[in-house]
């Protein structure tokens, strides 16, 4: 069996799903700052993708948008295959794709809204990293980042179908980490809480049921409700050579919301 391999940033390509805003985009600005200088932005809004890669080449990325859906094994196909194109190979995927979808009591969703919810949150994760791990098993080595939250950990009032997904991203990262170490691939998951400045926090904490909830767990992160930067910074660090041994786990950055 060839040795495992360990790329230091500088000679990694990465994708992005989810990367054009928020969470994705912030942890692509902060590979950058450790290293990496290929990357792959993918979203579903041109716009977006042409102003995230624009900030990435400001500072020194070759980055490309591809305007994608991983939703569907057609569509992480076509992804991995743009994205192994430009980058030549693929190295880190990170994967922090959102839903349209709200905190509400189980009571009060609609029975035709849960398969759409569990499909919206948990297949990119799970269809990108078959579509990508190959290359990767190939390589003998490789990062992937997946991003839950600790609504996966942590029961939480609104929460039971979207808690579900995030639990099901979680376990199926620690799984595949388990599965993968052999080839030399790590895979680890980001599972935040509130997030200031993203969408989904917007969404969820403008009126209704989940901003009652959120305004609640806020009062809670006594550190300081984490930004998008907060997030980013770790995934950054998780492509460097200092994460090469860790694996398998599911890192919360919550202010101290909860010990999830």
């Amino acid at each position: 069996m060839s040795e495992i391999v360990v790329k230091d940033p500088a000679d990694s390509g990465a994708l992005i799903v989810g990367g054009t805003a928020g969470i994705g985009l912030h942890s692509a600005f902060a590979m950058a700052d450790v290293g990496v200088r290929r990357m792959v932005i993918v979203g579903r809004t041109q716009a977006r993708g042409d102003d995230a890669c624009e900030r990435l080449r400001e500072r020194g990325v070759d980055a490309r948008f591809v305007a994608g859906d991983a939703r569907s094994v057609e569509g992480a196909t076509a992804i991995e295959a743009q994205a192994s194109e430009f980058l030549g190979a693929i190295d880190i995927l990170m994967c922090t794709t959102a839903a349209d979808v709200r905190p509400e009591l189980f009571g009060n969703i609609p029975a035709t809204a849960i398969a759409t919810t569990l499909d919206d949150l948990v297949l990119p994760s799970m269809l990108m990293a078959s579509v990508v791990l190959p290359g990767m098993r190939e390589r003998r080595g490789g990062v992937v980042i997946n991003v839950a939250s600790d609504a996966g950990k942590t029961a939480t009032p609104g929460e039971t179908v979207i808690g579900a997904a995030k639990a099901a991203i979680i376990m199926f990262t620690r799984g595949l980490a388990i599965e993968e170490k052999r080839c030399g691939i790590r895979a680890n998951v980001l599972t935040p809480s509130l997030v200031h400045g993203t969408a989904s926090t917007e969404r969820i904490t403008t009126d209704g049921f989940s901003a009652k909830l959120f305004a609640s767990a806020a009062k809670q992160a006594h550190l300081g409700v984490a930004t998008a930067d907060d997030i980013g910074a770790l995934a950054g660090f998780l492509v460097t050579r200092a994460a090469a041994k860790l694996t398998g786990q599911a890192i919360s950055v919550n202010g101290g919301i909860s010990a999830a």
